[in-house]
């Protein structure tokens, strides 16, 4: 099954005409994203967490947890030529990239959640600024951001390492508590007490307390049991950390800089990790699996609200 071309087949970038420094494999790590057509459609499903405003002046509380079971298509497309950068305090670079379009559904109840058209590129290493080859993705999402994440990538021949998350809710300025703070936190945002009935929560029949409580150990049941050879890493953030560049955009609306801070729901930090999995199984060939845990951090009513996106995807033939 292969989707519709994302650019005309005419189409494709001349690069610069001088000398300019450029990766030493054209797309590097996002090459196993797509086939030898230059395409590659991803299925799969996933688990999305998300607090999101919920106006006072209609009663109740300042905010509402969505808890969605999720399906997921993801197609990637090879852009055509070099595409450049000119430089002024270095030479020029060319870059290597994808176009891609994301959609998520929910299952229960069924509903669009998200699109998200956007671009990965494959940059060379660069000495003014002094970065290191790293991987960008440009986003552009529906709901009023747009977002630029930039980092490395490594490739490791074993499976992912993929650490514990949360969705607790902590004060702007302050750092994320840890998992063990989970009984805590839901003693005050009771939303996460799957046990406490509350009209603030719209929870996907299958969703448990240890998915809430760690929306990362999705991915880790997804993959248990499997042989998984190797791993390609991209760990990407729009912190300026540890590559410096990246950021998010939000509408008026999103921003909305009125007292108390975080507007209506401002994304102000994205990070994510992808996992490019190699899995093994007797007597077949090897298939290809893709996993990402995605946190976006949303800013209103002067608290700083996680919303975690993961998924496992499959690649088709």
């Amino acid at each position: 099954m292969t989707t519709t071309a994302q650019t005309d087949s005419d189409f494709a970038f001349k690069g610069v005409l001088h000398p300019a420094a450029e990766p030493a494999d054209e797309l590097g790590p996002l090459a196993q994203l797509i086939g030898d057509d230059g395409k590659g459609d991803w299925h799969g499903h996933g688990f999305n967490t998300i607090w999101r405003p919920h106006p006072l002046a209609e009663g109740g509380q300042d905010r509402f947890l969505e808890l969605n079971l999720t399906t997921e298509k993801l197609a990637f497309e090879a852009i055509n030529g070099k595409i450049p950068n000119r430089g002024l305090e270095m030479a020029n670079i060319n870059m290597f990239g994808l176009t891609y379009m994301q959609q998520i559904k929910g299952d229960d109840p069924v509903e669009g959640l998200h699109i998200e058209p956007g671009i990965w590129v494959n940059i060379p290493p660069t000495t003014n600024p002094a970065e290191p080859a790293t991987v960008a993705r440009m986003a552009s999402i529906p709901h009023g951001t747009t977002i630029l994440a930039q980092g490395t990538e490594l490739t490791v021949s074993s499976g992912p390492e993929i650490k514990p998350n949360n969705i607790i809710p902590f004060p702007i300025g302050s750092t994320s508590p840890p998992n063990s703070d989970f009984a805590t936190a839901e003693a005050t945002f009771t939303e996460l007490n799957l046990e406490i009935p509350t009209e603030f929560r719209q929870v996907s029949a299958g969703v448990t307390r240890a998915m809430v409580e760690n929306p990362n150990s999705v991915l880790q049941s997804a993959i248990a049991g499997q042989n998984i050879t190797s791993t390609t890493v991209l760990i990407i953030s729009t912190a300026h950390a540890p590559v410096a560049g990246g950021g998010t955009a939000n509408t008026a609306f999103l921003e909305a800089a009125s007292a108390p801070p975080g507007g209506n729901a401002k994304a102000v930090e994205v990070s994510a990790i992808f996992w490019i999995e190699t899995v093994a199984e007797a007597g077949k060939p090897d298939k290809l699996q893709l996993q990402y845990t995605q946190l976006v951090q949303l800013d209103f009513n002067g608290l700083r609200w996680p919303h975690v996106s993961v998924a496992t995807l499959h690649k088709l033939d």
